[in-house]
C-alpha cells in the first residue's frame, strides 16, 4: 500500500518519538520548509519531557495516531535519537491502514518504520528525517521532492557519491532495512514480520561516531544468523565515516562471499551529509557490477 504524493502546498505533521523538541533547533527547520512551499502542524506533545529524556510512551503514540488522523496532513515526519521502540505497542496500525500518510525518518526511526510497514503494510520511508531541513541541500531536497512531491517521479536511484561494489552480482527484492543495531533487534520483535516467501534488498547503514567496526560485524554477524537472512537477495551499506576503514569494507567482502549476495558500499545516505531516500516495502533491483538501483 502507497499512500498518496503531498501536493505543493501541503501540510507536513512533526511529532517527536526520540528526544525532547528544543525550539531554537527546530525553528529554522520549520521555518526551512515553510519556504518550500509546505505548511507545518507540529504535534501536542512535541517538546514536553515528562521522563526527562521525552515525553511519555503515551503521549508521544497519541501525537502520532493523532497526526495519522487528521486530514490536512499528508505526510508525518520525524528525527532520530533513542526511545522510539517505546511506541510500538501504542500505534494505531489499523488508523494507518485507514489512513495511509507519507512517513519518513532515519536513525532511531527505524523501529517505528519497519513496524508501520509489517503491521499496516504500508509503504514507509528511510533517509530524511525533519533535521535534515536545518541545513538542507540540493541531493536531499531533491530526494525529497522525487519520493513524496506531486509532478516529480523516481524510477532510478540517483547517486551522489562514488560507490564501492564489494561482493559482485544482481539481485531484486523489497527494499527493507535502517540504522544497523536497531534492525538487527527488530529482528526479535514482535511488531516485526516478514514473508518468508519474498526475497528482500537489505539496506543498513552506521556511523563511526556510534559504532567502531567491531560493533559493525558484531551487528551484521547476529543479522547474518537470523532465519531472515535465507530471504536477504543483497545489501546496500550506507555512510560509516568521511574515510571508511578498509578493514569494514574487507569484512563486507567477506560476509558477501559467505552468504552468496552482491553488496554495495555508498556514502549516499545514513549519518553523513547525504540523506537519499529508501522506500520500505517496495520492490528494486540493485546491480552491484554496474552500481545501480532501480525501483520496480
Amino acid at each position: 500500500m502507497k499512500a498518496n504524493r503531498m501536493p505543493r502546498n501541503g501540510t507536513i505533521g512533526i511529532f517527536c518519538p526520540s528526544h525532547v523538541a528544543n525550539m531554537d533547533h527546530y525553528a529554522p527547520i520549520i521555518a526551512a520548509i515553510e519556504r518550500l512551499g509546505f505548511a507545518v502542524k507540529l504535534s501536542e506533545n512535541f517538546s514536553k519531557d515528562t521522563h526527562g529524556y521525552a515525553a511519555s510512551a503515551e503521549e508521544r503514540a497519541a501525537d502520532l495516531n493523532s497526526l495519522v488522523a487528521d486530514d490536512q496532513v499528508q505526510m508525518i515526519l520525524f528525527s532520530g535519537g533513542e526511545t522510539a521502540v517505546e511506541l510500538l505497542p501504542l500505534i494505531d496500525y489499523e488508523n494507518i491502514r485507514r489512513n495511509p500518510k507519507l512517513f519518513s525518518s532515519y536513525s532511531d526511526g527505524t523501529s517505528i518504520l519497519n513496524a508501520i510497514h509489517a503491521q499496516a503494510g504500508l509503504i514507509t520511508h528511510y533517509g530524511v528525517g525533519a533535521g535534515a531541513f536545518f541545513d538542507l541541500r540540493h541531493y536531499d531536497y531533491m530526494q525529497f521532492c522525487s519520493h513524496f512531491v506531486e509532478g516529480y517521479s523516481v524510477e532510478r536511484f540517483i547517486r551522489d557519491s562514488e560507490w564501492r561494489t564489494l561482493s559482485c552480482g544482481t539481485c531484486e527484492g523489497a527494499l527493507i532495512g535502517g540504522y544497523t543495531s536497531l534492525f538487527g533487534l527488530m529482528l526479535s520483535n514482535e511488531y516485526f514480520k516478514y514473508d518468508k516467501d519474498k526475497k528482500y534488498l537489505l539496506f543498513l547503514e552506521d556511523n563511526e561516531r556510534f559504532s567502531n567496526v567491531g560493533a559493525v560485524v558484531t551487528y551484521l554477524s547476529f543479522i547474518g544468523q537470523s532465519a531472515f537472512m535465507r530471504n536477504v537477495s543483497g545489501l546496500i551499506f550506507g555512510h560509516f565515516s568521511a574515510h571508511v576503514p578498509e578493514d569494514l569494507l574487507r569484512y563486507f567482502e567477506r560476509f558477501g562471499d559467505k552468504y552468496k549476495i552482491p553488496i554495495v558500499y555508498t556514502d549516499d545516505f545514513g549519518h553523513g551529509s547525504r540523506h537519499a531516500i529508501f522506500p520500505i516495502g517496495m520492490n528494486a533491483m540493485l546491480d552491484a557490477d554496474k552500481q545501480t538501483l532501480t525501483f520496480l
